[in-house]
């Protein structure tokens, strides 16, 4: 760490009071948990002022209702927050004192120390971040480090449920992470049970395209592993090319399926529209855009996962898929549901302005 005599001054000065006051804090009730890459560590019980840092983890922490307790944020947080309900439901969030970059190119990074130890957090929680460098954070610092995982990236993984009940634990709100995992896990048995029993060979056969992978994409992007899809059972093509996760299919492949239905995550509609306009003639020749079978799903890969959006994606396709086994829902009001439970605010609205009518029909000419 590079710093001027008068930087190094100051963060010996920091760090000393920081320690101090972080004795006296454990001095009072402290606890020891084993967090999400089995280290154990002892932290004070009842933390009041925390920070997030990498990816996903502050969106757990609103997910457990427990932003009051957030006392500084990453700047990625403050920027814009497209495809983030989470912060579309907590505006005041980016109002915090920035505590470092964060962001796709902050992951597995250290945060600004001065700037972490002039707020003075009790506990950081830390998502993506290697074990050896949250420790060798956490003795920096002298602030406990506990990492919170989502599992494979851009996916659902079981795991999480482990990181909202580590973190409810922590932040005394363990009802509410039982409510959150009883909620996610009734949405995808009802989705799975709205569509079991359904013959594989009459399902229609969908490709997804425009899928964010490190950017956003274009028709190419899709993923054979792309949750919404796979709790309603759909015949993801995909899967044909890759077992799971994220591939890139060349225009020639998608034009030999020639897919019924063709879904488009919402991030990269716009660079579809674009190559539109430059190769017209491959999106005429597809039979999903002949019928008008374009439909648009949100992305939910802003992040990491967003669980919120995911879920309310698969309600979304499941209604265009099996329209007789989902009559009686309605995305737009089943999202609001879900965003309203996980983050308390109905903020559908804000991601209809951002990408469209979620479920709607996506016409690409002018």
């Amino acid at each position: 760490m590079k710093m001027c005599g008068r930087r190094l001054v100051l963060f010996t000065i920091l760090l000393f009071l920081n320690a101090a006051l972080g004795q006296a804090a454990f001095a009072k009730e402290r606890m020891t948990v084993v967090d999400l890459e089995k280290r154990t560590v002892e932290i004070p019980k009842n933390p009041e002022r925390i920070i997030c840092l990498g990816p996903g983890s502050l969106r757990l922490i609103c997910y457990l209702g427990m932003m009051k307790k957030v006392v500084g944020v990453e700047r990625f947080e403050k920027t814009p927050p497209v495809g983030r309900a989470y912060l579309w439901a907590n505006p005041d969030l980016a109002k915090l004192p920035p505590v470092g970059p964060g962001g796709p190119a902050g992951i597995n990074r250290e945060p600004d120390l001065e700037a972490v130890l002039k707020i003075n957090p009790q506990l950081i929680f830390v998502a993506n971040m290697e074990p050896g460098r949250a420790e060798a954070l956490q003795k920096k610092l002298n602030i406990p480090v506990v990492i919170l995982s989502y599992g494979g990236f851009a996916t659902f993984d079981d795991i999480v449920f482990d990181s909202l009940r580590l973190a409810g634990k922590i932040l005394q709100a363990e009802k509410r992470a039982e409510e959150l995992v009883a909620f996610i896990e009734g949405a995808r048995r009802d989705l799975q049970k709205r569509t079991e029993g359904y013959e594989e060979s009459k399902k229609p056969r969908v490709y997804i395209g425009g899928i964010g992978f490190r950017g956003t994409q274009g028709i190419e992007s899709t993923d054979a592993s792309y949750f919404p899809l796979d709790w309603v059972r759909a015949r993801n093509l995909a899967k044909e090319v890759i077992p799971k996760g994220h591939t890139f299919v060349d225009k020639e492949k998608i034009l030999s399926w020639d897919p019924e239905i063709l879904f488009i995550d919402g991030g990269g509609l716009g660079n579809i529209r674009q190559d539109y306009q430059k190769k017209t003639e491959f999106y005429r020749h597809l039979k999903a855009m002949k019928n008008r079978q374009v439909f648009l799903l949100f992305p939910y890969n802003w992040y990491v996962t967003n669980i919120d959006t995911a879920v309310a994606d698969g309600f979304a396709a499941g209604k265009i898929l099996y329209p007789q086994r989902f009559a009686d829902i309605e995305p737009r009001k089943k999202a609001d549901e879900i965003y309203s439970f996980l983050l308390g605010k109905p903020v559908y609205p804000q991601l209809e302005k951002e990408f469209g009518d979620l479920g709607g029909t996506v016409v690409l000419s002018p």
